[in-house]
């Protein structure tokens, strides 16, 4: 069995007070028991749109800002998962790539997950500055006998990535947001985070930004969708829950649903 924590808060444009509100966070809920805090989508850094900013604030994923989380972790003694801005190569870039990073205790990086499916819906346009990750093998990581996996916000509307990572094992599903506010939002946010926990009998921990620029409701809900740990509104807070590869199993016996199934996932172009 282990102690996930999913931590909610609003980054701004400042990267070093980010930096901060992620050590805080992380201290909060190492010190509640925690072995693996989850931090939400763009925790390095937050604009009031998704513009030229992004890509001028992007760092390298041995820059500043991983580098702070990777000695929080450390310091901590915890698995740090955070979503940052990762700079694309050259002087002249474009683009930057929406990545999620997932740091063990010793500070080194176990795996990550570029974003694939790039949020241009709702009056958004993400991929006029953002790059789409690559479609590769998920990346994972264990703490004793519990796989974690890793997905960003947007995809969670895409039930073939949640399924992919399924397949590579996992138990828990991390995923990091930041669920834009607006009518019914909240609503698709809990209800496809309960749906993709429920299809493939995984744990999924989802942590979003709250206001003003995510929907917040940051929330571990085990493999039968039932929510065991929850946030609401809060703009600074964190919540645990235990997870256990054990009761990945016991809802496969009694919902065998991946073992029936007649259809696999392939990529689209």
């Amino acid at each position: 069995m282990t102690q996930v924590a999913v931590a909610q808060f609003a980054p701004g444009e400042d990267k070093d007070e980010n930096a901060r509100s992620v050590a805080q966070l992380t201290a909060r809920a190492a010190a509640e028991g925690a072995e693996v805090v989850l931090l939400p989508e763009y925790a390095m850094f937050t604009a009031s749109r998704t513009d030229r900013r992004y890509v001028e604030a992007a760092e390298p994923l041995d820059g500043p800002f991983v580098s702070a989380a990777a000695e929080t972790a450390r310091r901590e003694g915890v698995h740090v998962v955070l979503g940052v801005n990762e700079a694309e190569k050259g002087e002249e870039a474009t683009h930057f790539n929406n990545t999620l990073v997932a740091l063990s205790p010793q500070g080194e990086r176990v795996a990550l997950y570029r974003k694939i499916h790039l949020y241009d819906a709702f009056g958004v346009r993400e991929s006029e500055v953002v790059a789409p990750g690559a479609i590769e093998e998920p990346e994972t990581f264990t703490v004793g006998d519990v796989t974690f996996g890793l997905q960003t916000c947007y995809d969670l509307r895409f039930p073939e990535v949640t399924r992919r990572i399924a397949d590579a094992g996992v138990h828990v599903l991390l995923l990091a947001a930041q669920w834009v506010p607006g009518p019914l939002k909240e609503d698709h946010w809990r209800t496809l985070a309960r749906a993709r926990a429920i299809e493939n009998t995984v744990y999924v921990a989802a942590a979003g930004q709250p206001a003003p620029r995510g929907a917040g409701n940051s929330m571990v809900i085990d493999p039968m969708g039932t929510a065991v740990s929850a946030l609401g509104e809060e703009t600074f807070a964190v919540s645990t829950a235990r997870v256990s590869a054990s009761r990945v199993d016991e809802v496969r016996v009694t919902n065998p649903a991946l073992e029936m199934r007649r259809f696999s996932v392939i990529p689209n172009g």
